[in-house]
């Protein structure tokens, strides 16, 4: 557990490269910026109160909400050694939190290039520390989702932390708007990103840290279904790249690498909820599915002018909420009770978090405001709110 737990920390390198890539190079220092202090946030937020509203223990646990008290102690009279026969009680908190700040990461990529880091940072403190651990409890702390009479079921979170991210995401870059120049009366003009080498090394990084992600959260070393895991979690990542490829050709008569790379993370967001449940073929289904749905995502998106500079809300609300019902579709869950219980977990959790984000970025909006100005955004977040570039030597177009 602890290496996957330095294997899912790699991922936060991986979104930081995928977003900055995908983002024009005026706002790269920007991007990293977020990308380096939300990890921060989410280890401090989860040390402090995360880790105990979304693992309140039986004496505190509800349906709905339990919180065993601020700060990281293990339970009264406890030693470390007696808190699971498998790990510690130290193991269990830093792998969890290595999940914590996803969230926020996820809700990074769809808000770039145009909002305030300062509000962002506020809203990440409250997300990441109380909207994903209340969510993560309903099925992980024992709540509700788990009560049910056929359980919910997401064994790595494709709705508990990657749906969570997305539904933030959703909400922020709809109440910020679209870049400017980015849909005119002429219709949607693409913006790309400035370095497609930066983003591909972000995607296999984020396919290396899967590994930890997904194949960790077995919570023990059992070779037998870890493996079966990682096994589980490439073919839908392989499919993915497939899926994503085959619709954006058919649709775009082009090799686009970008809907590719997005493909994979598709394919990984779809097979967590249910890694352990599936076999190799519901797997490469599911991947399948799952990269053809995300460019019909980013096509909807485009539509309804949400713009989302690196597809986050494609690959992980659309993705995480496809792979969540999955589980009642394939494997050994599969079933109308399951799939019904995976659909009242989807529609709880999305509602929760559409009012926690919503409340939090309206406020922020009428309030101090969450966008940059006209000509901070057209000059590049770089040197307006960090006073420095990342390619200080190097003219660019932008």
């Amino acid at each position: 557990m602890m290496i996957a737990t330095t294997m899912v920390f790699i991922m936060h390198l991986g979104f930081a490269s995928l977003e900055a890539g995908l983002t024009r190079s005026k706002n790269t220092v920007n991007i990293l910026f977020k990308n380096t202090i939300i990890p921060a946030i989410g280890l401090l937020t989860y040390a402090f109160v995360g880790f105990n509203l979304m693992y309140p223990g039986a004496e505190y646990a509800g349906s709905f909400f339990g919180f065993a008290g601020f700060g990281l102690t293990l339970p009264e009279g406890w030693d470390t050694s007696e808190y699971n026969a498998g790990y510690t009680f130290f193991t269990d908190f830093i792998f969890q939190a290595m999940f914590a700040a996803t969230a926020a990461t996820i809700v990074s990529g769809a808000v770039a290039e145009r909002v305030k880091l300062g509000p962002f940072i506020f809203f990440s403190f409250l997300y990441v520390g109380i909207c994903y651990p209340i969510v993560g409890m309903w099925k992980w702390g024992g709540g509700f989702l788990n009560t049910l009479e056929t359980p919910f079921y997401d064994f790595a979170g494709s709705t508990i932390v990657h749906s969570v991210g997305g539904w933030g995401a959703l909400i922020g870059a709809a109440l910020l708007g679209p870049r400017i120049g980015k849909y005119t009366s002429r219709g949607m003009t693409a913006i790309p990103g400035h370095n497609i080498p930066l983003a591909t090394l972000g995607v296999f990084l984020l396919w290396f840290g899967w590994f930890g992600f997904n194949g960790g959260s077995v919570l023990s070393a059992d070779p037998g279904l870890v493996s079966k895991v990682f096994v589980t979690t490439s073919m839908a990542a392989a499919a993915g790249a497939f899926g994503a490829l085959i619709v954006s050709y058919l649709m775009f008569k082009t090799y686009d690498i970008t809907m590719v790379l997005n493909g994979i993370l598709a394919g990984l967001v779809g097979i967590t909820a249910g890694a352990d449940q599936m076999g190799v073929n519901s797997s490469i289904i599911i991947g399948l599915v799952g990269g053809g749905l995300i460019v019909l995502a980013v096509v909807f998106f485009d539509k309804i002018k949400v713009d989302d500079p690196v597809g986050a809300i494609s690959v992980h609300l659309v993705g995480g909420i496809w792979g969540t019902l999955a589980v009642g579709i394939f494997g050994d869950l599969a079933g109308i009770g399951q799939f019904i219980s995976q659909l009242i977990g989807v529609v709880a959790v999305g509602v929760f978090c559409v009012i926690f984000a919503g409340v939090i970025f309206f406020v922020l909006k009428k309030t101090i405001g969450i966008r940059v100005d006209e000509a901070e955004e057209t000059e590049g977040l770089d040197i307006n709110e960090h006073s420095m570039r990342a390619y200080p030597d190097f003219a660019t177009k932008d």
